[in-house]
């Protein structure tokens, strides 16, 4: 599907550049500029005819050799000048489209992110815009410039000599038939390196991403053949655009002497004749090369043309998804409401029921635990609560008023999320612990030693020599698993949320560990309504309410004691974990 659209996006190419903010002084001064630059480069042939001509010591006047000096001279600073500004808009073009990329993105919803590889994404951002400003920053101008130096080339050689200019014109047919279909092979080609850079790009970010389990599992044999399988297609892709272009290149370079030699060898004979001047077979000459030149990079123009609508078009596709409406809706405290999830069913995708009429109430301050055989949509419960997807039907309410109704920043910020990973940025515990917070650069050190306190993290956090700016690498890999999750408690300290949401957060600790985090957690869900998902029932035999679920549905509410006695599955799992 997504070629044909490459190939008729010259329209949505053009809009979404008219729809950036591009200096547009800039382009028209960068591209006024390099034409000047270029009819200057028209003068310098009529120039050389005339030095040519009357060439004598005596000849060499002051005046003609200053206008050589200052056509060259000022050839030289208007197209530095040119380069510039051109640069500068291309710069403020791709840094246009990566601003609204990286805008969009971050506000798509998450299930873009599972169906996408990040790497692929990645690629877009960087490689994709990139070629779009190489298409305008490099291309287009001397396209433009190539058009100009034809065009004006053509006709002062039609006045010079018409003759000797139509049997140079010959030549551009016999140019034009081979190139058309080069060209466009190569577009077909570049497209093609394009998708397998980004799919490369998403392996490798993935494999760096997850070293350790590649290394735990010794699967560098693995990853190995799948990295040098992407590097080969690379490769192969790569020698067959080097093949266009080793078909191109002689090719000019042929078309390129045969017009040179027939000039030449016609020319002398009309010089010889007394017909045409020395001069003027120079200057037909030196014009002759400002034809050729331009005629050589049109193959290249529209390569990259196309490349740039294929980007452009994996642009666009982006930008026309659907995101998250963040500012709309209510500005609502949820402190002492009723969360109520009624008949919510879900799918991941369309015939795969995950969650099916999922019902429960948790009032002001319970502690809500799941349970459940694996798979049977525990995890996927919580996905719903934080509204990163949204039900097939079914309604999830907080005190009578469905959660679609409140903005997005007002919903997420009252809530407190402790998974199982503990997920962490790159950077300091410092900005972890105030990581998304408004008044992050506000928040005093005495606070976060509070909240690390709370959490029992401060011993630890004050025996690293930087303290709270010591670096938790990427992922926080230079902390412990316990270290870890007592950060990402004391970052729920520090928001204070209403409702506190807890998966697995145990699960993965040693035996020491746990008993400090549980101890963190029991303090933070104090006077919180508490969602709690665990296998290890213990960690539940307390809570106001157990809802167990299999295969997405609900089939027992209530407390330990009542579901040991009521619900056979949970008897079972109870007999095994706490007897």
């Amino acid at each position: 599907m997504e070629q044909p659209q490459e190939k008729t996006a010259l329209k949505p190419f053009i809009s979404l550049l008219l729809s950036l903010k591009i200096p547009k002084w800039a382009l028209i001064a960068g591209l006024a500029a390099s034409l000047v630059t270029t009819l200057v480069g028209l003068l310098v042939p009529l120039l050389t005819k005339n030095l040519v001509d009357g060439f004598s010591v005596d000849s060499l006047s002051p005046m003609l050799i200053g206008g050589l000096a200052a056509a060259f001279i000022l050839q030289a600073v208007i197209s530095g000048l040119s380069i510039y500004l051109l640069s500068m808009v291309g710069q403020k073009v791709v840094a246009g489209l990566r601003e609204r990329m990286w805008v969009k993105l971050i506000r798509l919803r998450v299930p873009y992110f599972d169906q996408q590889s990040s790497g692929e994404t990645v690629s877009r951002i960087v490689n994709d815009t990139g070629i779009v400003r190489n298409l305008i920053t490099d291309h287009f101008p001397q396209f433009i410039n190539g058009i100009v130096s034809i065009i004006g080339a053509v006709i002062i050689l039609l006045v010079l000599d018409w003759k000797m200019t139509l049997i140079m014109l010959l030549a551009v047919p016999v140019t034009v038939a081979a190139m058309i279909p080069l060209g466009r092979r190569m577009a077909k080609i570049s497209r093609n390196l394009q998708d397998e850079t980004a799919v490369f790009t998403g392996h490798v970010q993935q494999t760096m991403g997850e070293i350790r389990l590649m290394k735990s599992s010794t699967a560098e044999g693995v990853e190995e053949d799948r990295g040098l399988k992407g590097i080969q297609k690379l490769f192969s892709l790569g020698l067959k655009e080097a093949k266009i272009y080793a078909l191109i290149a002689p090719l000019m370079y042929t078309v390129v002497m045969v017009v040179i030699v027939v000039i030449i060898g016609y020319g002398g004979i009309r010089v010889a004749e007394g017909t045409m001047s020395t001069g003027s077979l120079v200057a037909f000459l030196l014009y002759l090369f400002q034809i050729i030149m331009p005629v050589t990079t049109f193959a290249l123009f529209f390569t990259e043309l196309q490349k740039a609508k294929g980007a452009t078009g994996r642009i666009i596709g982006i930008l026309d998804l659907t995101q998250e409406e963040e500012e709309q809706g209510l500005e609502l405290d949820i402190a002492h409401k009723t969360l109520q999830v009624s008949n919510v069913s879900f799918a991941y995708e369309m015939g795969e029921p995950v969650l099916q009429d999922v019902s429960f109430k948790a009032q002001p301050g319970e502690m809500i635990a799941f349970a459940g055989p694996s798979g049977s949509g525990k995890t996927t419960i919580f996905g719903l609560v934080e509204r990163f997807y949204e039900p097939l039907s079914g309604e999830i309410m907080i005190g009578g008023i469905p959660i679609n109704n409140l903005s997005l920043p007002s919903w997420r910020s009252q809530i407190g999320y402790v998974s199982q990973e503990s997920a962490m940025m790159g950077g300091s515990i410092r900005e972890n612990l105030v990581y998304g917070l408004p008044n992050a650069n506000n928040i005093s050190d005495e606070k976060l030693w509070k909240v690390a306190g709370m959490a029992y993290a401060e011993a630890f956090i004050r025996d690293f020599p930087a303290g709270l700016d010591t670096e938790v690498g990427e992922r926080g890999v230079k902390l412990s698993g316990g270290q870890r999750q007592r950060i990402a408690i004391a970052r729920a300290f520090l928001r204070d949320p209403k409702i506190l949401m807890m998966d697995e957060a145990t699960a993965s600790l040693d035996s020491q560990s746990e008993g400090i985090v549980q101890q963190a957690l029991s303090r933070l869900m104090e006077g919180r309504t508490t969602l709690v998902i665990a296998h290890r029932l213990s960690t539940i035999v307390d809570a106001d309410k157990i809802v167990f679920i299999e295969k997405g549905r609900v089939t027992g509410i209530g407390t330990h004691l009542k579901l040991a006695e009521t619900h056979p599955l949970y008897r079972e799992f109870a007999e095994q974990q706490l007897t």
